[in-house]
C-alpha cells in the first residue's frame, strides 16, 4: 500500500480536466466499446486530483499525445480522489461494480479483484507488441499479480520501506543529518529531542487508520525480524515477543516521551501534511513518500533524506517491500484490453514517457532522482534507459537517498489477506497511540483471534 505509497493520493475527490463522474463507471457495456467511427473507448482511472495541478496537467497531456499517436483509440480519465487510495472505498467499488474498465490496485489486491468476479485473464495481451518494454519489467513483479500461471494485472510501481527524516529538524535538534537512527533506540532518542523543538512538531509519527497502521505494523514488525503469518499462511504469528516489542517501542515514544505529538488516527494524507509543513521529524516510507510531501503536500524535497530502516538493535532483519499496477474488468474486448496495455506502457512503462519523463518533470515542483519506481530488472535494457535519464535530469540532491540504497534491507512481501489484516491490526496500533493504558498482551491476543477467523474463513 505509496504511499502508498502505499494507497498514497489526496483524500479529495474531484473530477477534472478528461475526467468522468464516478457514476461514469459503470458496467454498462456502452461505457467502453468501439462507437461508431470504428474507435476503441477505455475507461482508465487514478487521474491526478485536481490539487495535483502539474501532475494533472502532465496526465492530460499525456492522454492527447497518446491518442494523436494512437487515432483509433480514445482514453476517458477517471479521478475517483481518496477512493485510488483508500483500501475500504477500494473494496467498495469492487463490490459495487464501478471500477473502470483499467483500474489501478495495489499488489495487495489481486485475492480480493480474483473474488469479486472482475478479474481479467490478460496473460495472452501481454506482450511485446503492446508493452515494448514488457521483456525488461521483472518477472517477480508480475509473478505478484499472477494466479494460477494467469496474468490479471500489470505492475506500473515498486517500492520498499524505510526511514525518511526532516533534516532541516535534525539540525535544529542538534543531530547529526547525515548520521541518521539506525536503531529504534536511536530513532527514539532523535524523536525526543526534535519534539522538544515544540510548536507542534512530532519527533516520529506513525499512522493507525485506514488500514495504514496495520500496513505500517507489519514493515516495523520485519524490522524486529517478525511475520504476520506462520510460513503456511494459515495462521497469525505476530502475538510474540516480536509484535510486543514494536508496539512497546511506539507505546514509549508516544506516552513515555511524549515524542509523536497528541493527535493520533493518522492515515496516509494526514501524515504527509504534517509532513510537508514540517511537523514531522521521522516516518517510515518508501522514496516515493518525498515526492509526495512535494508535489501534493507543499513539501521542500532539500529537506528530506531516507535511510535505511532500522532494527532493534543493528541492522533491520527485513523491510516490507511492495507496489500497484492496474487490473483489467472482465468482459472488455480483445481490442479494449491491448488498448488498455497500449496506455499503460506509454503512461507508466517507458522510458523518458509518462511517469519517466523526467525532463518534463525537472523544472516542475516533483523530485526527480528518487531510487524508485525499481519496475526493471537490473541490467535489462529499459533499466539502463531509465537510470541514464533519471541521473541527467536529477533536481535533487541524490546524496539524501545515498544511505538508504547503499545498505539495503532484505525485503519481504506483504502477507496473504494483507488488507484485509491490516484493518484488523490498525486497532493494535491505535490502541497503542491513543491510550496510555492499553495492554499490549490484550491487542495482540484480540487482533490474532480476528486474524485466525479470517484466515480460517477463507480457507
Amino acid at each position: 500500500m505509496s504511499v502508498p505509497q502505499y494507497r498514497k493520493a489526496a483524500a479529495l475527490a474531484l473530477v477534472a480536466g478528461l475526467g468522468l463522474s464516478l457514476a461514469a463507471c459503470s458496467t454498462k457495456s456502452d461505457d467502453a466499446a468501439s462507437d461508431a467511427s470504428g474507435k476503441v473507448t477505455i475507461t482508465v482511472d487514478c487521474q491526478p486530483v485536481g490539487s495535483q495541478k502539474e501532475l494533472l496537467k502532465n496526465w492530460n497531456d499525456d492522454v492527447a499525445e497518446f491518442q494523436r499517436q494512437n487515432p483509433d483509440i480514445v482514453v476517458k480519465s477517471v479521478s475517483v480522489g481518496e477512493q485510488c487510495n483508500n483500501p475500504p472505498d477500494f473494496t467498495a467499488r469492487l463490490a459495487g461494480g464501478t471500477v473502470t474498465d483499467v483500474f489501478y490496485g495495489y499488489m495487495t489486491d489481486l485475492q480480493q479483484v480474483l473474488d469479486s468476479g472482475q478479474a481479467m485473464d490478460i496473460t495472452e495481451f501481454a506482450t511485446k507488441d503492446t508493452v515494448p518494454t514488457w521483456d525488461s519489467v521483472d518477472p517477480a513483479l508480475k509473478e505478484v499479480f499472477s494466479d494460477g500461471g494467469k496474468l490479471y494485472a500489470v505492475p506500473v510501481k515498486n517500492y520498499s520501506m524505510g526511514l525518511v527524516y526532516n533534516k532541516a529538524l535534525f539540525q535544529q535538534a542538534g543531530l547529526d543529518a547525515n548520521n541518521p537512527p539506525k536503531t529504534w533506540g536511536e530513532v527514539r532518542a532523535a524523536a525526543k529531542k526534535i519534539s522538544a523543538l515544540g510548536n507542534g512538531i512530532a519527533g516520529y509519527a506513525e499512522y493507525s487508520a485506514g488500514n495504514t497502521g496495520g500496513w505500517h505494523f507489519t514493515s516495523l514488525l520485519y524490522s524486529q525480524g517478525g511475520q504476520v503469518l506462520t510460513p503456511d499462511g494459515k495462521k497469525a504469528d505476530f502475538n510474540n515477543a516480536t509484535g510486543k516489542q514494536v508496539l512497546q517501542n511506539l507505546k514509549d515514544m508516544r506516552y513515555g516521551d511524549n515524542s509523536m505529538g497528541a493527535r493520533q488516527l493518522l492515515q496516509w494524507g494526514d501524515l504527509l501534511t504534517n509532513a510537508g509543513a514540517g511537523k514531522v521529524g521521522m516516518f517510515i516510507g518508501a522514496p516515493d513518500a518525498t515526492q509526495a510531501i512535494v508535489s501534493q503536500f507543499q513539501g521542500k524535497f532539500q529537506d528530506w533524506a531516507m535511510a535505511p530502516l532500522p532494527g532493534q538493535d543493528g541492522a533491520a532483519k527485513g523491510t516490507l517491500g511492495g507496489g500497484e499496477g492496474y487490473f483489467f474488468k472482465k468482459g472488455q474486448s480483445p481490442e479494449q484490453v491491448k488498448a488498455g496495455l497500449k496506455w499503460i506502457a506509454y503512461q507508466k512503462l517507458t522510458p523518458g514517457k509518462g511517469q519517466f519523463d523526467y525532463v518534463r518533470a525537472k523544472p516542475q515542483n516533483y523530485p526527480v532522482g528518487l531510487p524508485q519506481p525499481l519496475l526493471f530488472a537490473n541490467g535489462s535494457e529499459a533499466q539502463k534507459q531509465e537510470l541514464e535519464l533519471r541521473k541527467a535530469n536529477a533536481n535533487l540532491d541524490t546524496a539524501n537517498f545515498a544511505a538508504f540504497e547503499a545498505n539495503p534491507v532484505p525485503i519481504k512481501g506483504e502477507p496473504r489477506n494483507a488488507q484485509a489484516i491490516y484493518a484488523v491490526l490498525d486497532a493494535a496500533m491505535s490502541g497503542v497511540l491513543t491510550n496510555p493504558n492499553a495492554n499490549i498482551d490484550a491487542l495482540l491476543s484480540t487482533a490474532e483471534d480476528k486474524v485466525n477467523k479470517l484466515l480460517a474463513a477463507e480457507g
